[in-house]
């Protein structure tokens, strides 16, 4: 998508992400507080799924105010997150700054990346609501192979992309309401009254630009639940996921996992 079309989705979004970082900033906010206090941010698949990061350095794309970012920090890795809300990267440095972790964040664009950050890393990483966000799948897998060292590893852990094709207001069935392939305009979302733009990626398009930049796939995942209320009609379980109702019968994937390697 041409860049003069894509910033006005861009800046839709971003105000909407400024907004609800100025919600997080609020004194109590359950995930800031709870990190503060010590809990992780990670889910405990990704944590197996990703391995030892300690001496590491790591790249996370599309951090948001950084919880994950500095969870990785925690467990030894040099870190440093990227996010285009400038509010979110603030909150992530007064976080990190109150925490005395070592983590780095950085306000860009990630598909704008490469010229606003220099270097390569162990890891990159990304997570949860993140690849919707996205115009173009290629140039983002050329960011992503762009910071990789040879040897290093990509992960990303990540809602289904089945699951973008469901009315996500109906809180009491699975029932089809928005398109599965990728297309070039995004769709348009209402949010209390304001406007979210995202766009729909295939299995196969995720797979594909990643090994069409030469990263070698050394797995693919997929988790009948979800780390959260992402969809109205999933059900708590009461070990802290979310899955479908007793009602279905069927199943669904809900989240995926990719861990990839670059070639040295």
């Amino acid at each position: 998508m041409p860049a003069e079309d894509w910033s006005t989705y861009r800046d839709a979004n971003k105000e909407l992400w400024e907004q609800w970082t100025s919600f997080k900033c609020t004194p109590g906010f359950q995930q800031v507080e709870a990190f503060r206090a010590g809990a992780d941010h990670l889910q405990e698949f990704e944590i197996e799924e990703l391995g030892a990061v300690s001496g590491k350095t790591l790249l996370h794309l599309q951090c948001h105010f950084g919880l994950d970012t500095m969870s990785w920090a925690r467990r030894g890795a040099k870190a440093t997150g990227v996010d285009f809300s400038p509010k979110a990267i603030g909150l992530a440095r007064r976080l990190a700054e109150e925490s005395g972790l070592d983590a780095t964040f950085v306000c860009s664009d990630v598909l704008e990346l490469p010229e606003n950050l220099d270097g390569a890393f162990d890891i990159v990483y990304t997570s949860f609501g993140v690849l919707a966000w996205l115009s173009d799948l290629d140039l983002w897998a050329r960011v992503v192979d762009h910071f990789l060292v040879p040897g290093g590893t990509f992960y990303i852990a990540e809602y289904h992309p089945i699951t973008y094709v469901f009315d996500d207001q109906n809180e009491t069935e699975p029932r089809v309401k928005h398109p599965y392939f990728p297309r070039r305009e995004p769709i348009e979302f209402r949010i209390g009254g304001q406007t979210e733009y995202g766009w729909p990626y295939s299995m196969g398009a995720v797979v594909s630009s990643l090994a069409e930049v030469g990263l070698r796939i050394e797995f693919l995942h997929e988790f009948d639940f979800s780390e959260s209320q992402n969809l109205s009609f999933l059900r708590p379980d009461g070990a802290g996921r979310w899955r479908l109702p007793e009602s279905q019968e069927g199943e669904l994937p809900l989240l995926f996992s990719i861990r990839a390697r670059k070639e040295s």
